[in-house]
């Protein structure tokens, strides 16, 4: 089911803010899916969901060879028979501010702060497609 990614309905944006482990779906350079658990946040009006990693982590490879205009990606969760995607084009952030709003709001959906990571880079995703039955 198709949803407006910048104004998703109530449901929907609370089940984004429910703690739920989510995947990370980037393409290898042979075309084939890398697919990861991570922890995302999504920020609707903004149209932004957000992963914190580590700055030599595949997933951010992936991203990185797609270009300076980032990559395609999806992110996913599911409980039983809810689940939401959102899909869009990420891009790699290192401003420290940034990564700071990203480790608050990951610190607010997951309650619990990230640990202090000198390598950690923001994965932001510019959401253009959402989808799911929350």
């Amino acid at each position: 089911m198709a949803i407006d990614p910048r104004n998703p309905g109530a449901t929907y944006l609370s089940f984004w803010r429910e703690r739920h482990v989510c995947t990370l779906t980037t393409l290898r350079q042979d075309g084939t899916p890398h697919v990861v658990p991570v922890g995302v946040t999504y920020e609707p009006a903004a149209g932004l969901a957000r992963v914190i990693t580590n700055k030599s982590s595949r997933k951010i490879a992936n991203v990185l060879a797609a270009g300076p205009d980032g990559a395609r990606v999806a992110v996913c969760q599911m409980a039983g028979r809810r689940w939401a995607t959102l899909e869009g084009r990420a891009v790699v952030r290192t401003e420290p501010e940034l990564i700071a709003d990203a480790e608050s709001r990951y610190a607010e959906r997951y309650g619990r702060t990230p640990s202090v990571n000198p390598d950690r880079v923001l994965l932001e995703i510019t959401v253009d497609r959402a989808l799911g039955r929350a």
